[in-house]
This record gives C-alpha cells, sequence and structure tokens, in this order.
C-alpha cells in the first residue's frame, strides 16, 4: 500500500510545475513512512546526487524490537519502475525496497550512531528523469533526521542545478518578459490616444500587465539563481509575491469584464459583489497552499493535504468566473427584446459569447490539457510545457486587451433601420446564445 501511495504522490507532483531549488534541507519528525519522496529531477549525463543527513534519530512502540541500520537508506527510481516494484514486494518475503533491482541506491546507513551525519552520493550514468525518496524497512521505528538533498547537472563545464528539462527557463521567461514590457506600453499608448473613453477596467488590465511582467522577470531571475548555485536568493519571494497579485487581478479582470462592469453598467450587482468577494480571499488561500507546496516538497506529511486545498479552491475559482459571464450573456438576451437596440446588443452578445468561450478554453488548456501533456512529455522537453502554458496566457491575454480596449462608442449609434431588424430576426431565430 506504501507503494500504491508513493506513485500517486509521483503523479501528483509532476503535474505541478514550481519554482525549486535543487539544494534543499527538508526535517523530518517521527516519520515511520516506509517509503518518503523527497524530490523529482531529471538527469542528464554526467549528473549527481548527493545526500546528507544530520541528527538522525528513532523511537518505537514496540519494546524487543531492534532497528537495523541498514534497513535504513536513500534511493532513486523511475516512475516506471513503481509498478515493478509494488508487483516484486506482493511476490518476495521480507522485501526490502532498497534491495530491488529495480531502483539505483545511493546508500544505506550500514553503521547508526544518534545524533550523528552522514553522507553518501551517486553519479548518474543512466540519464533519465529519477526520484529521490528514503526507504525505512522497519516501518514500526519512527525516524527523525535533517535532510539536505543537492542534485545536478554538468553543462559546459559548470554546474547546473536545474532539471534537464528546465535548462531553457531562465530564458524563456526573460523573453515573455520583454513581451509583455513591449504589450504594457502598447497597452498605455492605446489609452493615452483613447483617453476620453478610458475606464476604471482599462486601469486595473494595465495594472494585470505590469504584475505580470513583473512576475516574469522575477521567474527568470530565480531559475538563473537556481541554476548556478542551488538556490533563488530570495527571487522565489518576489516571484511569490507578484504571481500572488497577478492571480488575484487575472481572476477580478475576468469576473469584472464577465459582469460587464464599465461595458455594460457601471455597477455591480449584489451576486456580482458576492463572486468577486468569494473568488478573492480564495485566490489568497489558493497563493499561500502554492508556496507551501513549492517551498516543503513532498516529503512532508502535510504535503498531499496541501496540494488537495490547491486543486479544490482552484477549480472553485474556475468554476465562479463563468456565473457573471452567463448572467451578463442572459441580461443582453432579455434586453434585446424590450430595449429596441437589437443590433447593439447583437454584437455585444456575440462578443460576450466569445469570451465566454475563450475563457473556457484557456482555463481548460492550463488546467487539464498542459499538466496532461507534462505527465507524459519526455523529460528533457519539460520547458516545452512551460512554454506553452505561457503562450496561452498571452493569447488570451491579447483577445482580452484587444476585445475590451477603449475605444468610441458612437460606431454603436450608427445603426440604419435594415441592421436593426436583421439583428432583431437573427436574435429571434438563433438559440445559440442560451446556456
Amino acid at each position: 500500500m506504501e507503494h500504491l501511495y508513493a506513485l500517486f504522490i509521483i503523479v501528483i507532483i509532476s503535474s505541478f510545475p514550481g519554482s525549486f531549488s535543487e539544494i534543499k534541507n527538508t526535517h523530518i519528525t517521527h516519520d515511520s513512512r516506509s517509503m518518503i519522496l523527497f524530490e523529482r529531477f531529471g538527469f542528464a549525463e554526467g549528473g549527481k546526487a548527493a545526500i546528507t543527513i544530520r541528527d538522525i534519530s528513532w523511537k518505537t512502540n514496540q519494546p524487543n524490537a531492534q532497528l537495523k541500520p541498514s534497513s535504513l537508506g536513500f534511493f532513486l527510481a523511475r516512475d516506471i519502475a513503481f509498478p515493478k516494484i509494488v508487483n516484486e514486494s506482493e511476490h518476495t518475503g521480507d522485501f526490502c525496497v532498497l534491495s530491488s533491482r529495480y531502483v539505483k541506491l545511493v546508500y544505506r546507513i550500514e553503521r547508526f550512531t544518534p545524533n550523528s551525519t552522514y553522507s553518501g552520493s551517486v553519479a548518474i550514468d543512466d540519464p533519465d528523469e529519477y526520484n529521490l525518496l528514503f526507504g525505512n524497512c522497519q516501518p514500526e521505528f519512527e525516524v527523525s533526521m535533517d535532510v539536505k538533498t543537492e542534485m545536478h547537472n554538468m553543462k559546459d563545464g559548470a554546474i547546473d542545478y536545474l532539471p534537464a528539462g528546465q535548462t531553457h527557463l531562465p530564458k524563456l521567461y526573460l523573453i515573455f518578459f520583454l513581451i509583455y514590457t513591449c504589450f504594457l506600453g502598447l497597452w498605455v499608448c492605446i489609452c493615452i490616444n483613447e483617453r476620453q473613453s478610458v475606464d476604471k477596467i482599462h486601469i486595473i488590465m494595465a495594472a494585470l500587465l505590469l504584475v505580470k511582467a513583473l512576475k516574469m522577470i522575477c521567474a527568470s531571475e530565480d531559475k538563473m539563481y537556481v541554476s548556478k548555485t542551488g538556490t533563488p536568493h530570495g527571487w522565489d519571494v518576489a516571484f511569490y509575491i507578484f504571481g500572488f497579485f497577478k492571480g488575484i487581478m487575472l481572476f477580478t479582470v475576468i469576473i469584472l469584464i464577465g459582469t460587464g462592469w464599465s461595458f455594460l453598467k457601471p455597477y455591480l450587482q449584489e451576486r456580482e459583489k458576492n463572486v468577486l468577494m468569494t473568488v478573492i480571499p480564495l485566490q489568497v488561500l489558493e497563493n499561500i497552499a502554492y508556496v507551501v507546496i513549492n517551498e516543503t516538497g513532498p516529503a512532508t506529511r502535510d504535503w498531499m493535504a496541501w496540494n488537495h486545498m490547491f486543486l479544490l479552491i482552484d477549480i472553485i475559482c474556475c468554476c465562479s468566473v463563468f456565473f457573471p459571464i452567463i448572467w451578463s450573456i442572459r441580461s443582453l438576451k432579455e434586453a434585446s427584446k424590450t430595449d429596441g437596440k437589437a443590433a447593439r446588443n447583437l454584437e455585444k452578445l456575440t462578443l460576450f459569447k466569445q469570451f465566454y468561450i475563450v475563457v473556457v478554453g484557456y482555463l481548460y488548456f492550463t488546467r487539464i490539457v498542459g499538466p496532461a501533456i507534462g505527465a507524459v512529455l519526455y523529460y528533457r522537453y519539460e520547458w516545452l510545457i512551460y512554454a506553452a502554458d505561457e503562450g496561452a496566457s498571452l493569447a488570451f491575454y491579447m483577445f482580452i486587451f484587444y476585445n475590451f480596449r477603449p475605444v468610441e462608442k458612437n460606431p454603436y449609434l450608427l445603426i440604419d433601420d435594415e441592421e436593426e431588424s436583421e439583428a432583431r430576426q437573427i436574435l429571434e431565430d438563433d438559440d445559440s446564445f442560451e446556456l
């Protein structure tokens, strides 16, 4: 059962791209799990994994039990090895995962002295993506220890602490930073030229572009420092801060546009305020969970609980943003029957229907399709998932900013009777706007 649980954790961790450092310090307290996952790393040829443990101690509730030091140790295993390990454990008496032929042993603790320090390393002669785990073949003993893990590859004769599939990320994020900076400059120019039509929503959209650009430069610096030193040197903190504001502002912009605020009406109804006041606190919790997931790692006992909370909150937020868009579409549909402005309503209906479809597509791709592809993609091409995710985000931003840019509303008034009649007939006959 422990082996299946470890396999489940590995599947979960593969779907969470994050800002990890590759020199980690983890504290384990009274843990009796037979396998503890510490790290997942893509090795290139010449890669190396090193582990140091300090202040190791143990306790047991069985008075006659004796600990065999060699039953404790660290090992590397590929994803495909775990089903084989589970099968091997079912057909082998006194099975110990450290002795499995499907794992690459880093080292066993041959001699055991409480509160002492042990270290060991292994060179990778068969490049692949490996999971680093601690094996405890005597689960009746609860182990406590401080663990330092350090994994790296060699690139052009220098140590590279990024996994093989993430070496392109510093440049990738820098490129997107430059793109969003140019995007922001263009948006500011448009707002200045159309200052008579600029509304509060356009200022919020400009702030969204700003924090997105700042998040990208922090992500680039974060990955660059991790690549060179193994730690982010504080850039991860800035990354989390701007990621926090980006998440809140993105959902706020989607909800405000979806309600038609500044485009259909200059106010929010009570139900729309409730959606906004629900999503913002949830985004705060989601970002807290994201930080905990990235900083603690899968070795901690409550890591899976934080993952479950992150996924649940993300699903709730994604579902919540659909309600204001649906309300606006229905409101426009009803208004088209009574206010005598069928052509104008038809244009707005078409735009909001497109907005709904794009929001659904964007959230579906970034939350489901991207992680699903990443789980099966060859580990050396992991950076492509990051590129696809950021590319989808950029396309989504471009759609929103183009379609809801500040423009003069006069063209809506230049509608003749024939266009009005045709639009009214379309709204009466076409049920494609029904949700």
